[in-house]
């Protein structure tokens, strides 16, 4: 099994339709934004996934790639007889340091325990919202507007580092 850093229009297509799924309640709702909270949690694991470079959640970023673009061309092909297997320009978040990677890993860790005491229709959106944070983070224009991440992932964990040896426990 291996992932892919290239999304079709059929990744699209499927990252578009689990998007929807997702607003539609909401905006037919009463469009609290706490009904979208488990799906912001999912997408702010997917972009954190997506500025580590390799790794389980580096391999978890582009794995879901090309999930989308199978699931996605066969959907296309399917509703609509013609190929949706052109590729999109591609993007990727790059720079993270070790102290941002530290990071990272804290945010991921905390939506997998919220993931964890989460009820079945929370764990699906959170699901649901790394998938389509992940898929979208592999178009250059999604990547292109969260390439602040790494470097505020990276700054974040230089603070941390900093806060802990001032306070002499390292």
């Amino acid at each position: 099994m291996t992932g892919t850093t290239t999304l079709t229009l059929g990744g699209l297509l499927a990252a578009l339709l689990v998007l929807v799924a997702n607003l539609h309640p909401w905006w037919r709702g009463n469009r609290d934004m706490k009904q979208l909270a488990a799906f912001g949690k999912g997408t702010s694991a997917a972009a954190c996934a997506a500025a580590c470079p390799g790794g389980i959640l580096g391999w978890a970023h582009t794995r879901t790639g090309a999930v989308a673009n199978g699931a996605g061309e066969r959907t296309g092909h399917a509703a609509t007889g013609t190929s949706s297997g052109s590729a999109l320009t591609t993007g990727q978040l790059a720079g993270l340091s070790a102290t941002g990677a530290v990071v990272a890993i804290l945010a991921v860790y905390l939506v997998v325990l919220a993931y964890k005491s989460a009820g079945k229709a929370d764990r699906r959106r959170i699901i649901g919202g790394f998938f389509v944070g992940s898929v979208l983070l592999l178009t250059a224009g999604v990547a292109g507007a969260l390439a602040w991440l790494p470097s505020a992932l990276n700054a974040a964990g230089d603070g941390v580092v900093a806060a802990v040896q001032g306070s002499g426990l390292l």
